[in-house]
């Protein structure tokens, strides 16, 4: 788990970078998968309050902001959005389009443009002021002595991008490129829209978001459409219009943006703020024609990624998508010049979901899976959702599980590169890593005594693992450390009860599955007397099981809704987790509670909780659930399934569930 929130921390600062300082390697989407995994992992991240990391690539001058630029909550379908909307007290929406451009904030000293200030870091970014000037939209003298900032997003319309830089990736690119030239060429092509303005002195300036964009426009700015409803369903209803015409608009939209209509600065200066969020458009669909069917290999697994005629989604333009396994592509009748249906569910890579509705006139061709494996030459075995070499000692196999044990246990000073040496002078198996000598090692290119000495250091560093992230780093294909961590919670919980257990028994543990399990029993059985190996080193151990009184809510899980009182959800969801329990996203068969502070509401998670018999509480009775279970875990009979009659309050804390 340590070792995936860091790398999250590094992938989202990575491209935080080139987001905001140069041209995006991904899209909105896949940045926001990366950033909601993060949050999950890690609420309280360091990375999670930055918004840019500000480098001056460009040798721009730094300029710091009259308002830090803060990110945005967002909602991505019609339940967050009412989700949110039904915690705030706001009698009216203010609904603008969300602007897919370059943030840029417009400084007036007595009315005139002092400075034109980038996003960067959200408190400083850079001074392109000579870039602004020459973009439309830029209002160099306003009609009244104000001072204060303007803040608006730079965009490239769609019929600018195609006429004249078709070689970008997208309008946003496009123009987050050009605005940053030294030389300002091409800014003329590039437009301000407007849509907030503050005072850095007087906070009362501004009270009213309408009156405020009237105002913008009085001064003679390019502002967005604006629409205001007093219903948080009717802004759902004009979210799905707006989706339907988004492609004949002018310039390029991801969501709305939706705040309450009356201003408040406090709030617009918090890192996140409380009273706006970003209402996404739902993921995209797009039809293409599959080109070829490449297989990527990674340790054992070959899985098939379809190559596609290129098309726009998400944002980006889309050459590639993920085609999962042999049963996939046999179930959906998928051919070479087949026309396939091209959408993201959640995933990195676009995927393709079948066979498009529409007509084909392409010549077809049968897609010709592997039958050898290109390292080992053993006769690769399809299982159906798996095609793989079944071969142990393939060469590629134990390669590949060196590299997860040295990523698992994140030894640094063992770099890839040395890794394939060890390799190929016949380091083979990972307890074989513990007997090399800074004297062997010392001989290896690039390496001398004191470079050996420091890696076999690390090396031999004695480590106490989970059994999940012990498990986890013998790679068995196509499972997680966190799946692991499911198991072990399910009392799974030591390398003997896990070699005991059945296909069967694994596949009982909720969302693994009879392949899942099957994967990991026979994974397990393989690596045994290697895991046995590992550990006669002594260097290595497993942890363990933490005791019912370390772990009171072992076997529970929990899902929260709504807003809390006494703690933020985050806080409570850590509380949990640290005590044992699973912490669940939404309503699902097998859960133990829902905590919300409303269980008499007829929201879709309360009428599911119900229709699954789960039990409803309130944030009180979880607190003293938590109280009790800390109090006195032994006593504390806890326990989930139907829902239960409530305990009158003169119980003990002991007796309450």
């Amino acid at each position: 788990m340590p070792n995936r929130i860091t790398e999250l921390e590094s992938l989202i600062l990575k491209y935080q970078e080139s987001y905001y300082n140069a041209e995006a390697e991904i899209s909105d989407d896949e940045f926001d998968l990366l950033w909601d995994e993060l949050k999950k992992l890690s609420p309280q991240s360091d990375v999670l309050k930055k918004v840019g990391t500000g480098s001056d690539t460009d040798g721009f001058p730094k300029a710091r902001h009259i308002i830090p630029m803060g990110s945005q909550d967002k909602a991505s379908n019609g339940e967050e959005f009412l989700e949110w909307a039904g915690k705030k007290a706001i009698k009216n929406f203010i609904v603008q389009y969300k602007l897919d451009g370059a943030s840029l904030e417009l400084q007036y000293e007595k009315g005139a443009l002092a400075r034109a200030v980038t996003r960067g870091d959200g408190i400083t970014g850079d001074d392109i002021t000579p870039n602004a000037r020459r973009m439309k939209g830029a209002v160099l003298k306003m009609d009244i002595p104000f001072t204060g900032g303007v803040r608006g997003e730079v965009i490239m319309t769609n019929a600018v991008w195609k006429g004249k830089y078709p070689s970008k990736a997208n309008c946003r690119n496009a123009a987050n490129g050009i605005m940053r030239r030294k030389d300002g060429e091409g800014c003329e092509d590039l437009e301000i829209i407007v849509y907030d303005a503050s005072v850095p002195d007087n906070d009362y300036f501004f009270t009213d978001e309408i009156k405020k964009i009237e105002w913008l426009k009085d001064r003679g700015f390019i502002t967005t459409e604006v629409k205001v409803f007093d219903s948080a369903q009717d802004v759902v209803d004009y979210r799905n219009e707006t989706a339907k015409k988004r492609e004949k608009l002018l310039f390029d939209i991801d969501g709305l943006v939706v705040k309450d209509t009356e201003t408040d600065m406090s709030d617009l200066r918090k890192a996140r703020p409380e009273k706006q969020i970003a209402f996404k458009f739902e993921l995209e669909t797009a039809f293409s024609i599959l080109r070829e069917v490449i297989w990527s290999e990674s340790g054992a697994t070959y899985t098939p990624i379809g190559v596609v005629e290129p098309v726009r989604l998400a944002g980006t333009t889309v050459k590639r998508a993920n085609l999962n396994n042999p049963d996939m592509i046999r179930s959906m009748g998928l051919k070479i010049g087949s026309a396939v249906t091209v959408v993201k569910r959640g995933e990195i890579i676009p995927k393709i979901e079948g066979l498009a509705p529409i007509e084909n006139s392409e010549q077809t061709s049968e897609i010709e899976f592997p039958k050898i494996c290109a390292v080992c030459n053993s006769d690769l075995t399809d299982g159906g959702t798996r095609l793989y070499c079944p071969n142990p000692q393939c060469p590629k196999r134990l390669l590949h599980r060196l590299e997860k044990w040295v990523s698992v246990l994140d030894i640094r000073e063992l770099g890839e590169k040395l890794l394939r040496q060890l390799f190929e002078k016949n380091i083979k198996n990972i307890h074989e890593l513990y007997a090399l000598t800074a004297e062997e090692l010392s001989g290896y290119d690039r390496m001398g005594e004191l470079s050996a000495a420091k890696v076999i250091r690390h090396i031999q560093t004695k480590r106490e693992l989970s059994l999940a992230a012990f498990t986890a780093g013998f790679d068995l294909e196509g499972v997680a450390e966190t799946t692991m961590e499911k198991i072990a919670a399910a009392g799974f919980d030591t390398l003997e009860k896990l070699r005991n257990a059945s296909v069967k028994d694994l596949s009982a543990v909720y969302g693994l599955g009879e392949i899942t399990a099957a994967v990991i029993t026979e994974g397990v059985k393989e690596c045994a007397n290697e895991m046995d190996a590992v550990l006669k080193t002594g260097i290595i151990s497993i942890k363990d099981p933490p005791s019912l009184e370390s772990v009171p809510l072992r076997g529970l899980s929990f899902c929260f809704t709504g807003e809390l009182k006494t703690m933020k959800r985050g806080e409570a969801e850590e509380k949990v987790k640290n005590n044992g329990a699973l912490v669940k996203s939404s309503v699902v068969k097998g859960l133990s509670y829902l905590v919300t502070n409303d269980t008499a509401s007829g929201s879709s998670k309360n009428k599911k909780a119900n229709e699954l018999g789960i039990q409803i509480i309130d944030e009180q009775e979880f607190l003293e659930l938590l109280k009790s279970a800390l109090s006195n875990s032994n006593a504390v009979k806890l326990h989930s399934g139907k829902n239960q009659e409530k305990k009158s309050d003169n119980k003990t804390q002991g007796e309450l569930f």
